[in-house]
Formats: C-alpha cells, structure tokens, sequence
C-alpha cells in the first residue's frame, strides 16, 4: 500500500468521524449511556434488567473504544496535541480497567464519560475554556479573599472565641464559621443574632465581612469570568474572520489566475484569426 492511499484513507476516516450525524450519534450514546450508569446505581433496576443495562453499557463502550481507535488512525500524532483528545482517551481508558482488584474503585469514575459532551459541544467547550483562561485573574482575587478571610477569621477569634467557642474557639474554626457566612447559609438567625445577644456590636462585623467578602468578591469572580468569556468569544470571532479571510483571498487568486489564463487564450485566439486572416489575403492575391 503506498503512502498516498494511506493518507487518503486517513482523510476519508477523518472526514467520516467528523461528520454532524456522526458526532450527534456520539453525544446521543453519550447521554443513554450516562442514563445507563445512573440505573446501575438503583437496585430495583438492576434487578428488573440488569443484564440488558449492563449489555448495552458494554455495547457503548465498545463503539467509544471504536471511534478513539479510528480518530487516532485518523489522526495518528497530532490526537496527542489535542488536549481534549486525550481527555476523551483518558476518559475511555478508565471504563476499561478491570471490575475487581485494587483498581476496581476507579470503575465509579466511568460517569466521567458524561463529560466527553464539554469535547463534543461547542458552546460547552468555550465555557470551559472561558473558565480556564480565567484562571489567572480568578486566582489573584482569591489571594485577597484569602487575605480578607484571615483578618477577620483572626477579629472573630478575639472577639468571640471564649463565648462562642464551638464556632471561634480557634483560626480554623472561625475561618469556617465565616465561610457559612459568606454563603448566607443561616448567617443571621444561626450565627449572627445569637452572637449579639451577647456582644451588641457584633453587626459591625458581619455586616462588612458580609459585603466584602460576598457581594464585592463574588461579583469580582463573577465579572472576571464574563470576561474572560468575552476573550474567547472575541478570539474566535477573529479566527473565524481570519478563515473567511483566507478563503476569500485564496478565491480572488483563483478568479486572477483563471483571468490571466483567458486573456493569454483571447491574445492566442487572437494571434490565430490574424494569422489566418494574412494567409487568406495572401491566397486571395495569388489567385488574381
């Protein structure tokens, strides 16, 4: 077999894995087989029909280790590169790890194949990715919530720990008592009112903790993950007028190319109506 039919047969399993009805019919085995992982989990079901579920949830599996096989055929090297690619292998190898032995724990992390949808959805795929390029920023406001949280998990140590010693008794205590705070989870009838009916003031401190910590924080997250959204957004807005682009120069050398091809076939044709319009003037004056 020479190269060239290789990579022609690379490309046509290429271009047959990528087509729409082909990936709809991967996220349609997607969503039945994570429909299938929940039944294995309710005893009533497995015993009604547990070797059908069990069947098809190995029928499944067997076409995902089909198409991973095929798109690393298809795409031999360049499937490593593709971190989403490898999510998928990795995701897949996991199902494939024996049910029984120390590694049997890792089967409960075959609903993992649920998330091979992120790799297959578009609009899921540019949330994530909105989410990781906002790691940076999201980290920097999380090192000054750090901070925030540890002056005031420090105050209410001070403040509160005699009285209150099951929720101020010590750093770690404080620190978490002031996390249910900040999620306003029973702040105020479990926290907050029963601490000022012994120190009044008490709402001078969570009162600010609150606002800081919850509302200009939280909306801090909030703000840098719409933007890093918008980046992405905005970064394939430029890739897309990018391709469109490229292709719209690539059709316009064409239309020059072919131009340029029928002036030189017009300036030929020329030349031979000229040529044949000498030789009949010429034939015309040797026969008088």
């Amino acid at each position: 077999m020479t190269t060239e039919t290789t990579i022609d047969k690379r490309q046509q399993v290429r271009r047959w894995i990528e087509q729409p009805r082909i990936q709809n019919a991967i996220i349609a085995l997607i969503l039945v087989n994570a429909a299938l992982l929940g039944l294995e989990t309710s005893p009533t079901a497995m015993a009604a029909a547990g070797g059908l579920i069990v069947a098809l949830d190995q029928a499944i599996l067997a076409i995902f280790v089909v198409e991973i096989a095929l798109r690393l055929y298809a795409h031999r090297a360049a499937f490593w590169r593709d971190p989403w690619s490898v999510f998928d292998f990795v995701v897949v190898a996991i199902a494939l790890l024996p049910a029984t032995g120390p590694l049997a724990v890792l089967r409960a992390l075959r609903v993992l194949r649920v998330l091979r949808l992120l790799t297959l959805v578009p609009s899921m795929r540019r949330v994530v990715g909105a989410l990781l390029a906002a790691i940076p920023g999201l980290g920097s406001i999380a090192l000054v919530l750090l901070i925030i949280y540890y002056v005031f998990a420090v105050i209410a140590t001070k403040l509160f720990a005699a009285a209150y010693p099951e929720w101020f008794g010590d750093i770690g205590l404080s620190l978490y008592t002031l996390f249910q705070v900040m999620t306003l989870e029973s702040w105020s009838m479990g926290i907050s009112r029963p601490v000022m009916e012994q120190f009044p003031y008490a709402w001078a401190f969570f009162i600010p903790f609150i606002l800081v910590a919850t509302f200009t924080m939280l909306n801090l997250f909030i703000a840098i993950i719409v933007n890093a959204m918008q980046g992405v957004s905005e970064a394939e807005q430029k890739e897309s007028l990018k391709a469109v682009d490229a292709a719209r120069e690539h059709i316009e050398a064409d239309l020059h190319a072919e131009m340029r091809q029928l002036r030189e076939e017009i300036r030929a044709l020329q030349r031979t109506l000229d040529v044949k319009a000498i030789q009949s003037g010429q034939a015309d004056r040797d026969s008088s």
